[in-house]
């Protein structure tokens, strides 16, 4: 179906979302064995803290010359600087909108993000920029990256984000970035 959206004019490419390396790999094997379109793009989340697709997908994406455009390179607030330790979310948050599980701060592992969070927040303002610009710089300078999915509500977040564009982290921040949450 995909093959024939393309071959009639309605889309000029396919991708795929959130797929992992080896469905990358076949999908890719697949459209070459029978010779239909193949995607030429590929959204999976990364940000600071969601850094599992560098292992893995972002070199199968590189060695298929597919483009990546991650989405949420905020993780889903938690790189805003919107959250903190105790305090209660903004009404209009996701935090207070979603699942209480993932913004719950008893949940050792949410407590972990947040650690992070306000630790990689120190750091931006070591480096003399907004948590949200380094956040977004950190995507969108990875060399595999074509362009990040920002999704600002309101044009105040949009501000804050745009200036990310003109950002770039020294080698120094990138190792503190590694040093306080892995890939």
């Amino acid at each position: 179906a995909l093959d024939d959206l393309v071959h009639a004019g309605k889309v000029r490419y396919v991708g795929s979302s959130t797929f992992m390396a080896h469905q990358i790999v076949e999908a890719q094997w697949t459209a070459a064995k029978r010779g239909r379109e193949r995607f030429r793009t590929e959204q999976p989340p990364y940000s600071m803290l969601i850094r599992r697709i560098e292992a893995d997908v972002l070199p199968v994406c590189e060695s298929y010359g597919m483009g990546v455009l991650p989405w949420s390179p905020l993780a889903g607030g938690w790189l805003s600087g919107r959250y903190g330790r105790g305090g209660d979310s903004p009404a209009d948050s996701r935090r207070a909108q979603m699942l209480p599980s993932r913004y719950d701060m008893s949940l050792p592992a949410n407590q972990r993000k947040l650690e992070a969070a306000e630790q990689l927040g120190d750091l931006a303002a070591e480096a003399g920029i907004s948590l949200i610009e380094m956040a977004i710089a950190f995507v969108i300078n990875h060399p595999a990256v074509t362009a990040a999915i920002i999704g600002p509500r309101t044009m105040e977040q949009l501000e804050s984000q745009l200036p990310a564009a003109d950002v770039s982290l020294t080698g120094d921040v990138l190792d503190r970035i590694d040093e306080i949450d892995p890939p």
